[in-house]
């Protein structure tokens, strides 16, 4: 009974080895494709005349460097992530001097992303509020509502769990006034984990339900939209095939009365 049992255990190594290494190589694929993007885009820097245009360039590079989470080597890491606040800060540059507060606000959501995941919290939450503050500016709930998501966790990680919670009220309230549905489920699964961070698992299960349950109604939504296009291009199939079905016994007909009318 060993020989199989040892068998059987080393096949399901090697199926995990094999698995692995698969992976291994979808992701170094992903770090060429990635590497390969931003020397083209590094190159059209260069080549670009008007400084207004670099902005949303450098913005561009950050972004493939913000891909971090697909790596696990922490050097490698550290160094995309180290490379990511350097272009953004390029970015900042440009769009200061244009006045582009969309552009610098995605900039501080990136920057605050970065140094949050460096667990450098006091800079994170200083890009944070800068990107909260432009979007409470131009009345942009939306925005609003994700930069307080993101300052609770901020919060909840240094544990100030008092305004982390008092951010997700806030952003909880906009969420509702507004019907902003999915919103409001990423609203209660970060609940469920601050409440999970003060040690409180019954709140935490309740926040969770509820946002299981928002989502639950999103994917019904979905699939009843879904399913309504499929019935609408079945009926106009059927009415096409009416049509078709309709035309083609008048030509008949017609071929029927001209042969009739030649004999």
């Amino acid at each position: 009974m060993k020989k199989p049992l040892l068998l059987i255990l080393l096949l399901i190594s090697g199926f995990k080895l094999f698995a692995i290494g698969m992976r291994d190589d979808s992701l170094n694929q992903q770090v060429k494709i990635a590497t390969s993007n931003i020397d083209s885009l590094k190159q059209e820097i260069e080549s670009t005349l008007y400084d207004s245009l670099k902005a949303p360039i450098y913005t561009q590079i950050a972004q493939q460097y913000l891909k971090y989470d697909t790596i696990n080597n922490k050097k490698t890491r550290m160094a995309y992530q180290n490379a990511a606040i350097k272009n953004t800060m390029s970015a900042i540059h440009f769009y200061s001097r244009y006045n582009d507060t969309v552009g610098l606000r995605i900039s501080f959501d990136n920057l605050a992303k970065v140094y949050h995941a460096q667990h450098k919290y006091p800079q994170a939450k200083w890009f944070i509020l800068q990107s909260n503050t432009l979007s409470r500016a131009k009345n942009d709930n939306l925005n609003i509502i994700t930069s307080l998501i993101e300052l609770a966790s901020i919060k909840s990680d240094i544990k100030d769990y008092s305004l982390a919670m008092r951010d997700l009220n806030e952003a909880l309230s906009l969420s509702s006034q507004n019907h902003y549905i999915q919103q409001e489920s990423q609203v209660q699964l970060n609940y469920a984990m601050l409440y999970n961070s003060m040690k409180n698992p019954v709140k935490a299960a309740i926040a969770l339900k509820r946002h299981q349950a928002i989502d639950d109604s999103l994917k019904r939504d979905e699939e009843a939209k879904i399913m309504a296009k499929i019935n609408s291009a079945d009926s106009v199939q059927q009415v096409k095939k009416k049509l078709y079905t309709a035309v083609s016994r008048k030509l008949y007909k017609s071929n029927s009365t001209k042969r009739i009318a030649s004999l």
